[in-house]
């Protein structure tokens, strides 16, 4: 498989603070990936990073061959690397409707974005049973439905998720992570970032597991999965 994503000694630092220290990984065309680790590992500091919501004080960021770390956040959106943030961050004012279409305003396609739309509504049927209603009145799952469907709306080439599964009961969970292989199915590559390890070494081709800043383990999710030390640290035994 090709590498879509390429990243190479990535250091991230907060003042004195070095956050992320020098990793490298990759997220190969088609697949899911995900780095899982504690919380404070750095792992959503290595996803702004990615989208240039941060800046690096070192290392290299590739998407399909091209360096990233020059660009601005919404030209790494042109070039189709999206991310869902930790949190939904849906705008609680505006419709379901108003937030969906919101994720296509940089598109210039505008005869396709209603088809899209519809895949997505078909993705999340709840969607469409409150797309004119205020995205405030959600629950937690349907912002994240809201929030997932808005970012495929962008038509990312690269998806990024930052802790989809944060605060929602378990069946709901299942559910958005059942949605996220029906999307990998049908082409899109993902790139996983989870504090709920089972979870996403289920769904992944492939992990990393980052600790303090730097990745100590990488493997399929099955080896990861099977890891005496990812077992004791994050799968309870």
């Amino acid at each position: 498989m090709t590498a879509l994503l390429e990243v190479q000694g990535l250091e991230v630092a907060y003042g004195h603070i070095e956050a992320v220290q020098g990793i490298s990984f990759d997220v190969h065309e088609g697949e899911i990936r995900t780095l899982v680790g504690a919380n404070g590992a750095g792992k959503s500091t290595t996803l702004l990073a990615l989208s240039g919501l941060v800046k690096p004080r070192a290392g290299s960021i590739r998407l399909a061959g091209e360096e990233l770390t020059r660009l601005s956040p919404h030209q790494i959106v042109e070039r189709g690397l999206v991310q869902v943030a930790e949190g939904r961050a849906i705008l609680t004012t505006l419709t379901v409707r108003e937030n969906l279409e919101l994720g296509a305003y940089r598109r210039r396609d505008r005869g396709a974005i209603a088809g899209d739309l519809d895949r997505v509504l078909h993705l999340f049927p709840r969607l469409a049973e409150r797309l004119d209603g205020l995205a405030g009145n959600l629950s937690g799952g349907e912002q994240q439905m809201l929030a997932i469907g808005r970012a495929l709306l962008a038509r990312p080439r690269l998806l990024l998720l930052d802790e989809p599964s944060m605060g929602l009961a378990p069946i709901i969970v299942q559910g958005i992570f059942q949605t996220l292989r029906e999307i990998n199915a049908e082409g899109l590559t993902i790139f996983l970032v989870e504090q709920n390890v089972r979870q996403a070494l289920k769904v992944a081709r492939h992990g990393y597991v980052l600790e303090s800043g730097r990745i100590v383990l990488e493997g399929s999710g099955p080896q990861l999965m099977g890891d005496p030390k990812v077992q004791a640290a994050y799968l309870g035994g």
